[in-house]
């Protein structure tokens, strides 16, 4: 992905760069995304470019993933991803909601950092395997 980061997909993904508005500020975002087993699996990076605006990119990142599916973000568990940049929004969530036509979807989501660089892992499904999830989340890694 050239942002520091390995991401082991179940799938060949796709690329993408978008700007969008993150904490008031538009901030380039790249993505990688495809779909396998009925769910879609993504990484997006983007550069808050400020340490002081780390934490309102995340907190933007999950508001908007939750604001999506009309669902409430749950904290599962704090982020664990060696190389990491300590950052106490750095978690695993999970949000219940449904699709703009009504179908029910989960979307498991994993939020770090590094220095000012911030990144979303997605899992999102009708129905999400969670041994899929968990070998996702735990296959990403960082350059040291």
């Amino acid at each position: 992905m050239g942002a520091g980061v390995l991401a082991l997909f179940p799938c060949r993904p796709a690329q993408d760069v978008r700007v969008v508005a993150l904490a008031g500020s538009p901030l380039t975002m790249n993505l990688q995304s495809c779909q396998a087993a009925g769910a879609t699996f993504a990484l997006s990076v983007t550069d808050a470019q400020d340490p002081a605006r780390v934490a309102a990119t995340l907190d933007a990142l999950r508001v908007a993933a939750a604001g999506n599916l009309g669902g409430t973000p749950v904290v599962a568990a704090a982020a664990a991803v060696s190389g990491m940049t300590p950052n106490p929004l750095a978690q695993r969530v999970r949000v219940d909601g449904r699709f703009p036509d009504g179908t029910q979807v989960r979307q498991e989501l994993l939020f770090f950092v590094k220095g000012t660089v911030v990144y979303q892992a997605t899992v999102l499904g009708a129905r999400v395997d969670a041994s899929a999830v968990d070998t996702f989340f735990e296959g990403l890694k960082l350059a040291v």
